[in-house]
């Protein structure tokens, strides 16, 4: 457990600058200059995305249940989902759907988190899916008083991107259900 608190902590926490530190960011990316400040800070990110991952498999070996979630709720789960995977392409390919979410990435993280906490209730998942959870929501909050920064990976507004999104989400919402989550997590969706 210590791993995935110390990952969250590392993953979050760099993720967090912005939120609690703007000024302080701005200037260490002056100091640095912006590329080995983004180099820096996704080096970090890394590293706590890697302790999340080996953190929550160790976890999950001796699982301590806080609460079990009834059956049903996988159902809500699955609707849940439906909205992630056009929220991460909504994110990089800007559109009307991107323009009516306003932070397509955040509403995509929400979905995800609350959607995994809905069905899930060890003191892993808890930690991991209400970490993420509370800190898009802090993001979010904190939008409302911070200059607007668009992503630098965005790709071009054209008439095509909301289909793409909806097209292209739906394939990854498929493909995760029925084959990458369970390869990748060892947990099936359908079926299982």
């Amino acid at each position: 457990m210590t791993l995935l608190v110390l990952g969250l902590i590392l993953f979050l926490g760099i993720h967090s600058i912005s939120i609690v530190a703007r000024p302080t960011r701005d200037r260490l990316a002056a100091r640095l200059g912006e590329w080995p400040y983004k180099g820096l800070y996704s080096i970090v990110a890394a590293i706590g995305l890697v302790l999340i991952v080996i953190g929550y498999g160790q976890a999950r070996l001796t699982p301590t249940v806080l609460y079990s979630p009834p059956e049903w709720l996988r159902h809500l789960n699955m609707l849940l989902m439906l909205i992630v995977f056009p929220g991460l392409l909504a994110a990089y390919l800007p559109g009307r759907i991107g323009d009516a979410l306003k932070h397509p990435m955040l509403i995509a993280v929400k979905a995800w988190a609350l959607s995994h906490l809905l069905v899930n209730g060890t003191l892993a998942d808890v930690l991991l899916f209400g970490g993420f959870l509370a800190w898009a929501v802090a993001d979010r909050i904190s939008m409302n008083h911070r200059p607007a920064g668009g992503s630098a990976l965005a790709l071009p507004r054209t008439k095509f991107n909301d289909a793409i999104v909806v097209v292209g989400g739906l394939a990854l919402y498929l493909a995760f259900a029925f084959w990458l989550h369970p390869a990748w997590i060892g947990v099936p969706v359908m079926g299982g």
